[in-house]
């Protein structure tokens, strides 16, 4: 006899049972419609690419969390980490169809070979929205007011948007003269909230060889009590006229005009660890779990597609991590339960009665019911038991008649003798 080989999963990996992905389809769902209304489309790449495609820019640390190999025709092929280096290569390569501003999203799959742990996996799914052909304040808010937007969709608005500019906390360094560091201090800083502030102030003497450096950067990063007040802070450090900071003040006041400053705070050591970022950055955090992380997060990067085409595409997005947000809506107990997507089921009594039975589902899904036939005659026990297990509403006899028969399955209360647009108006009301 053959051997049976042991169904598993990869560590990192899972499988998603119907309960667990119509969550996840509904929320896309939600996202998807806010995407549209603010005029974003979608696009879709491949989730294989050249490895030299995806990792030009990424630094070594993103290198060791990517799934890389030779394929069969010995190819350096690598799984897409993210979705905003192969839309980079997207834009340069198909420029000429595109029309700019040009504002897409795209909901995928992608996979990073971490340490797996809550709301971590090594594949997952990405929702991101980006907006490339414009380098404008406007740009860059249109993308922080639809994070706000989405947000508040899919019932997360009791969150923190932080964001920062990375061009002003250049513009810092310079003065500092250590300009020729700053990606390793960029990255040493956006360590803070995994490792601490005493970590972070090491690695900044190793970097910048001087204990009073390394000062200066802490109190750079150290927020105050207000957007005003940090920003007046910062621009102590970067100058006043630093271009950083006239877009930070520029962003406070649409935000202001728009209502929504309140979820914003302006946050110095918010600086991203990928190279890509040039200018404004933000990460999310829901306020009554925090220590989940980011689960809305991005900037602006102006340089990114320099690596595939001389033609400059100026662009401002960022990624919802989807499986992260569920896991902490579902800590949160933010989650709406729901069973499934259909509205009724339409019983089984005799199995000769099974094509009157499928005409009268082909004719309430006509009129906008979802609905499904029990496939054969069965105990209505058993047929109620289905119905609950699937988290289905009602359910629908068929009488000799042709007249239907709705019963709320939750009240137990039945309805007599209606038509099907009877019947759609008492499961739809």
């Amino acid at each position: 006899m053959e051997r049976l080989i042991q169904p598993r999963v990869l560590k990192g990996f899972r499988d998603y049972l119907p309960p667990a992905e119509i969550i996840r389809a509904s929320l896309i769902e939600q996202l998807t419609a806010v995407f549209r209304a603010h005029g974003f489309v979608p696009i879709d790449t491949p989730a294989l690419e050249y490895a030299e495609i995806l990792l030009r820019k990424s630094d070594g640390e993103t290198e060791k969390q990517v799934f890389r190999f030779q394929d069969n025709g010995g190819r350096d092929v690598a799984l897409r980490f993210d979705l905003t280096v192969p839309f980079a290569r997207f834009v340069a390569e198909h420029a000429a169809e595109l029309t700019f501003p040009f504002k897409r999203y795209h909901i995928a799959k992608v996979w990073r070979g971490e340490k797996p742990q809550a709301g971590r996996f090594r594949e997952f799914v990405q929702c991101d929205f980006d907006l490339v052909g414009s380098e404008s304040a406007s740009a860059d808010f249109d993308i922080l007011s639809l994070m706000h937007a989405a947000l508040a969709q899919i019932g997360a608005s009791d969150a923190t948007i932080r964001l920062n500019h990375r061009g002003a906390f250049n513009d810092f360094l310079t003065k500092l003269g250590v300009s020729d560091r700053s990606e390793d201090i960029l990255r040493a800083v956006d360590k803070l909230t995994k490792i601490g502030q005493n970590e972070v102030y090491a690695l900044l003497a190793g970097i910048t060889g001087s204990d009073a450096y390394a000062t200066q950067v802490l109190s750079y990063i150290t927020a105050r009590s207000s957007y005003d007040e940090t920003l007046a802070h910062m621009a102590s450090f970067a100058g006043a006229d630093s271009a950083g900071i006239a877009r930070l003040r520029e962003l406070c006041e649409l935000m202001q005009v728009a209502g929504i400053a309140g979820s914003f705070v302006l946050d110095p050591s918010v600086t991203r660890g990928l190279d890509y970022y040039t200018g404004v950055v933000f990460e999310t955090f829901l306020n009554g779990i925090p220590g989940i992380g980011s689960v809305c997060s991005g900037g602006r990067y102006d340089n990114l597609s320099s690596l595939y085409t001389k033609e400059r595409f100026p662009g401002v997005g960022a990624s919802v991590g989807l499986d992260r947000l569920i896991a902490a809506l579902e800590q949160l107990g933010a989650l709406e339960p729901t069973g499934g997507f259909l509205d009724a089921l339409v019983f089984c009594t005799d199995s000769a009665c099974a094509a009157q039975e499928q005409s009268v589902a082909a004719k309430l899904r006509q009129i906008g019911v979802s609905c499904e036939v029990f496939p054969y005659a069965k105990k209505m026990s058993a047929q109620y038991e289905y119905a609950e297990k699937k988290g289905i509403p009602f359910g629908i006899f068929v009488q000799a008649d042709s007249s239907l028969t709705i019963k709320n399955l939750a009240t137990r209360e039945q309805t007599e003798h209606l038509v099907p647009e009877q019947a759609a108006g008492i499961i739809k009301c």
